[in-house]
């Protein structure tokens, strides 16, 4: 079975950055109906330990799910977009794993930078991410932390390789905060 994307990306127009995944999990899985929605996934704890050094910046303790408002608050205040690097899977494992993600459709990276027209970076959030978007920009698949860029129009866009969030991942959430923190010091958020 075929999947769309359940969400348009995020795109406000002040964007500087361009945060894009994969592919969200199953709807069962979500706490929140946005990006990065699987509480198990430590996205926004990292954002909040970057931003207001606390992991729960972003989490409601008495609904125990991320805070969405607050999300899209912040998000919309510094200029940060969102979306994932697939508009159609087929997930052939039925689980939310990357590595059994069949990328059916990618997403029409052209169409969204041009909406947002500040956006000189680009960050993937995982290794899938990464191999997506270097397949449909004809780019390199940067190292971890570091960046390869595209030539788009009159812009030069970094595109930084950034650990993935997810718990499954095999890197301690403190040092994926640095990876994240350097991020944004590099693209001037900090």
């Amino acid at each position: 079975m075929i999947e769309q994307h359940p969400w348009e990306p995020f795109l406000p127009s002040n964007s500087k950055i361009l945060f894009l995944g994969s592919f969200p999990p199953q709807k069962g899985k979500w706490g929140i109906d946005f990006y990065y929605p699987n509480k198990q996934n430590d996205f926004w704890r990292i954002i909040g330990k970057v931003f207001y050094d606390d992991y729960l910046h972003f989490f409601n303790l008495t609904s125990k799910q991320f805070d969405k408002d607050t999300i899209l608050k912040f998000i919309s205040q510094k200029g940060i977009a969102m979306g994932d690097c697939a508009y159609e899977v087929k997930r052939l494992k039925g689980n939310a794993s990357d590595k059994f993600l069949e990328i059916i459709k990618p997403l029409d990276i052209l169409s969204t930078l041009s909406k947002i027209p500040n956006c000189l970076h680009i960050a993937t959030t995982g290794t899938k991410a990464a191999e997506i978007l270097a397949d449909i920009t004809n780019t390199k698949i940067p190292k971890m932390g570091n960046y390869t860029v595209l030539h788009f129009g009159d812009r030069i866009i970094k595109i930084f390789r950034m650990p993935s969030t997810s718990r499954a991942y095999p890197l301690s959430i403190n040092k994926k905060v640095l990876y994240y923190r350097q991020l944004f010091i590099d693209t001037d958020f900090l």
